[in-house]
């Protein structure tokens, strides 16, 4: 799916919205309540453009999975509701090569709760503690593949402030893709994954064989900002405790950002910059060199008789890689539609991406639209000694183009299909081709 902007807003809607219509019993609360499901049939063709020997995460292989996602949310008694959501993923036709290509994202049958939570609304604040899924720029739960990233957490919302959302955190255990997705075991065992204290921290790469760590506990507090007509201004800290291997380290992430919308008479035009850094605490985990900036800028248009167009640009530090969060959720404005963003944060990387897009309900086809884009990445090698967390082993200049169409089909209310394809060229001493190809057909009700 196209790689949205993550929004912390989405979350007080859901927060605030469960007090509007309130139970008068437990019964009622239970009666009222809703369920909500999707049904899933996604195929994907991966060609990472290493020898096909079945070694993890390498080689040449394709994958047909089905799943279910089935949410229930009470009525809201005295301003307390309750959630859950399971989760489930089979696929029943992968081969060797398959399991252990996408052992650590894909392949993992079963079954499994990614949210448990309870809400409580009084006034304008809202609390959720449970198992949640999270979507805020620095905390982010990825929904790409089968089984949708969920963390262990409480957050906490206000917005007495005017035009102003308040957002407190505080998170201690992580449920990735498969059992496999800190690459703890064989590829091709990998199963349905579980809540662990340990996270994907995006933007570490694998220099390290893994980008997961293990922690113990991460805060995070958030604002978002309106007052000023068409302009949004975003700000959030996140800070990570004794992060393993690191000899009790702790990671210190920063992101700011500001939005602004021209309307014109036929158009919006659109100016967004961020800012990302990160910083840590101790003579070890500086070692890792994750102590970087990272700066973006995008300009473009939308809803201009149907198009939309951004061109975007982003620049990291010399020799210091960015920690772009907790989860595989995080993004940039750089960031490739399949490939993803950590390959635009790592020490000594600019790139540039143009993204235009067309909505087809303009000429008469409601629910078609077509998106394209074209990324280059240059990563230099760093010039510092040790270990660089997402840093290159030799000077890289890598482009992907990417195209995707979505349609939501008018006589099937609820029916999505979609088709991604991503051709990538990473050129080091030598070039290497790599594809990747998604098609998702989903079902909400």
């Amino acid at each position: 799916m196209k790689l949205a902007k993550l929004s912390l807003v989405a979350i007080v809607v859901a927060g605030l919205a469960s007090s509007s219509f309130a139970a008068d019993t437990l019964a009622d609360a239970f009666k009222n309540g809703k369920v909500t499901g999707e049904l899933r049939a996604w195929y994907f063709d991966r060609d990472t453009g290493d020898q096909n020997t079945n070694t993890l995460a390498k080689g040449n292989a394709d994958i047909f999975s089905t799943g279910v996602m089935l949410g229930y949310v009470t009525d809201s008694l005295y301003g307390l509701s309750l959630g859950t959501t399971f989760q489930s993923n089979y696929a029943p036709f992968a081969d060797s090569n398959a399991k252990n290509l996408y052992g650590t994202d894909m392949y993992g049958s079963g079954a499994v709760l990614s949210e448990a939570y309870v809400t409580y609304t009084i006034g304008k604040t809202t609390a959720k503690v449970g198992r949640q899924f999270i979507a805020s720029p620095l905390v982010a739960s990825s929904g790409s593949r089968m089984f949708k990233e969920a963390f262990q957490a409480a957050v906490l919302i206000n917005t007495d402030l005017p035009n102003t959302t308040l957002v407190a955190g505080y998170s201690d255990k992580f449920q990735g893709r498969t059992s496999d997705y800190d690459r703890s075991v064989a590829g091709a065992d990998s199963e349905m994954p579980s809540f662990k204290k340990e996270a994907v921290f995006y933007g570490t790469g694998t220099t390290a064989g893994s980008n997961v760590f293990g922690f113990d506990g991460a805060y995070t507090a958030a604002a978002i900002n309106k007052s000023i007509t068409n302009l949004t201004l975003t700000g959030q800290y996140l800070f990570v405790n004794a992060v393993e291997f690191t000899d009790g380290g702790d990671a210190n992430v920063f992101y700011a950002e500001g939005n602004y919308v021209l309307p014109l008479s036929n158009a919006k035009v659109l100016f967004d910059a961020t800012y990302r850094g990160s910083r840590t605490s101790n003579a070890t985990f500086d070692s890792f060199h994750v102590e970087g900036d990272m700066y973006q800028g995008r300009v473009g248009f939308k809803e201009l008789a149907g198009f939309n167009a951004s061109f975007a640009y982003s620049t990291v530090s010399s020799d210091q890689s960015v920690l772009l969060g907790a989860g595989n959720g995080p993004t940039t404005y750089t960031a490739p539609l399949i490939k993803g963003a950590e390959v635009t944060s790592g020490a000594n990387t600019d790139a540039y991406k143009v993204e235009v897009g067309y909505d087809f309900s303009k000429v008469g086809v409601t629910g078609l639209k077509v998106l394209g884009q074209y990324a280059k990445i240059n990563q230099d090698r760093p010039t510092v000694t040790g270990t660089v967390l997402n840093g290159a082993t030799a000077d890289t200049e890598s482009t992907y183009l990417e195209a995707q169409v979505s349609y939501d089909l008018p006589s099937i209310k609820g029916l999505t299909l979609s088709l991604e394809y991503e051709d990538g060229k990473v050129e080091t001493a030598s070039t290497k081709n790599t594809s990747d190809m998604r098609f998702r057909a989903n079902y909400k009700f």
